[in-house]
């Protein structure tokens, strides 16, 4: 059981694994699923094809904009720019 200052552990899969990694695995296997389907209820190869080859695309961009946002949240508040409210320093 949690205590008051401890947050509580996550429910879902074993300790230490990357949901990100988990995320890709499942879109990685609808690319290959979902061309499979449109085959089997009789669409054209290069429809399938096509299909494929979007979903590849997409998957590979949400991949990239996942790791770019968890190595931007792992870095320390101080480092990231931009503006800073709050702070008693006049603007000229």
């Amino acid at each position: 059981m949690p205590g008051p200052h401890r947050p509580a552990e996550p429910t879902s899969g074993p300790p230490g694994r990357d949901s990100v990694t988990d995320l890709v695995r499942w879109a990685a296997f609808s690319c290959f699923l979902v061309p499979v389907a449109l085959l089997w209820y009789g669409a054209s190869f290069a429809g399938a094809a096509g299909t494929a080859f979007g979903l590849a695309a997409v998957t590979g961009a949400c991949r990239l904009l996942l790791r770019r946002s968890e190595r931007l949240a792992a870095r320390p508040r101080a480092r990231r720019g931009g503006r800073h409210t709050g702070e008693n320093t006049p603007v000229d």
